[in-house]
């Protein structure tokens, strides 16, 4: 049968190269699935109008489609400098970071987070714009620290500052993100992604203010968590690998293997996850990517990941839609490639002891024995759905739901086509509607058809029922 669209699903971030209607339709077009909303960009306001587009394509499309909105978070970033274009650091200069709010020169910069000061002490770095400058503390007092510059560069407005190996101090949220999620709550969006996580507490603090609202994201980016990754990874419904910051505080050769140990955490935890930052850089310029930047999404796909990401590609890019493109391009590839999903076999999966683990996985085995055309699942929280995948069947999945916002949470999981339905209050119901979806789909007469569920319906979390239908 015609398979839907790609198993891994990609998420694309929205700014001034993509802010239209028209953009947005081709994105969906090219086979987005999630949109990304940066807090750390554009206005509320701004943000509001691409809320209200999204989900005018989504209605025209008619499939649901994720709004993933990703706060800021406390990032540690430098004030502003009297000359706009930024100071020239050199080698071997002397730099202050203070707490002084006047306009920064060549000699000093505001560094507004004094509450850092006290837990610097001589040796330590500090890493500046991606770490492209690199300053060593020489000495921190409670209103100053004086650094000597040790790798120099151009500093402007606002770049960001990381201590690479310090455990500081610092809320998960700050007052702009209260904000923000207060504004990102009374929107449709499915999902709210939390920078700079450090341990599990930090997600229980953000579900506390989320509830059930929307789906709660940890992005991965601070050496600390890694420490709780296990912790962080239970506590949250996904996680980013956001590799930007990560791979500024700690050194670039140990990332790959990062990636992929978060990777096999999500897998094993049964909870998704996205690759991201930096995917397509080249595409920003350039309408083509380097080879090494095709096989830095193909090694994401080959590793289990759920989705990847643009960042600046799609935001800011020159080439956008040929991003989207090109990654689309990358992922059929090797999703195309016979031994891709042996490869995702090795890895395994969650493990559970309970019936509805045990379901999901007997779907799987029947849907290669048999071999299946589908499996579908009915689905109220998008839990069987999410353990389906997470076994990674072959065949596609469906993952019928009658919730709206299960549905567009689901847009984020491998290898799952969600479909909305309504009037379904019987086994018999939900299993004539998928026999008919899955015809409009390009069933042919014989393909068997492995279904899931739990009765009685409405009850989250009862997958009891396994049943397989062969079309007629």
């Amino acid at each position: 049968m015609r398979v839907p669209y790609r198993k891994v699903k990609i998420v694309a971030t929205l700014g001034p190269a993509s802010a239209s209607l028209d953009v947005i339709r081709a994105f969906v077009t090219a086979g987005v699935n999630v949109f990304r909303l940066n807090m750390s960009h554009g206005t509320h306001a701004i943000h509001a109008q691409s809320i209200t587009w999204i989900r005018q394509v989504e209605k025209e499309d008619g499939h649901p489609l994720g709004i993933l909105v990703d706060l800021q978070g406390p990032k540690l970033r430098v004030g502003r400098f009297q000359d706009k274009s930024g100071v020239l650091l050199k080698d071997g200069d002397s730099f202050v970071l203070d707490l002084n709010e006047n306009p920064g020169d060549d000699h000093r910069v505001s560094f507004p987070h004094g509450d850092i000061y006290p837990h610097l002490t001589p040796g330590s770095l500090l890493l500046l714009n991606d770490g492209a400058i690199r300053l060593r503390v020489d000495q921190a007092t409670k209103d100053h620290i004086q650094t000597t510059v040790m790798v120099g560069g151009i500093l402007s407005d606002h770049k960001g500052v990381n201590v690479p190996g310090g455990n500081l101090p610092i809320k998960a949220m700050t007052d702009k993100d209260l904000e923000d999620l207060h504004f990102a709550l009374q929107h449709p969006i499915d999902f709210i992604g939390l920078s700079f996580v450090q341990r599990g507490d930090d997600m229980r603090e953000l579900r506390s203010l989320v509830g059930t609202k929307a789906a709660i994201l940890a992005k991965i980016e601070k050496p600390q968590a890694l420490e709780n990754l296990e912790d962080i990874v239970a506590l949250s419904d996904g996680i980013m690998v956001a590799r930007g910051d990560l791979g500024v505080e700690l050194s670039p050769e140990k990332v790959p293997a990062l990636q992929k140990k978060i990777i096999r955490t999500c897998r094993a935890l049964g909870k998704p996850v996205i690759v991201a930052t930096q995917m397509l850089e080249t595409m920003k310029e350039h309408p083509f990517p380097t080879r090494a930047e095709a096989s830095d999404v193909a090694t994401a796909v080959y590793d289990g990941a759920d989705a990847v990401m643009l960042s600046a590609e799609s935001a800011t890019g020159q080439y956008p839609l040929e991003a989207i493109s090109m990654m689309g391009k990358i992922i059929t590839s090797v999703e195309e490639d016979e031994f891709y999903l042996s490869f995702l076999a090795k890895m395994g999966g969650i493990a559970n002891h309970q019936v509805s683990d045990a379901i999901s996985a007997a779907a799987t085995q029947l849907s290669y024995t048999l071999p299946a055309a589908a499996i579908v699942t009915y689905t109220a929280l998008g839990g069987t759905a999410r353990r389906v995948s997470h076994k990674r069947p072959s065949c596609v999945i469906f993952g019928m739901t009658d919730s709206l916002q299960t549905a567009r949470q689901l847009a984020l999981v491998w290898g799952v086509y969600p479909t909305l339905v309504q009037g379904v209050h019987t086994f018999e119901d939900m299993q004539a509607g998928a026999l008919s979806m899955v015809k409009d789909h390009g069933g042919e007469s014989g393909d068997a058809i492995v279904f899931t569920c739990g009765v009685p319906f409405g009850n989250p979390g009862s997958t009891n029922i396994i049943n397989v239908q062969v079309l007629s």
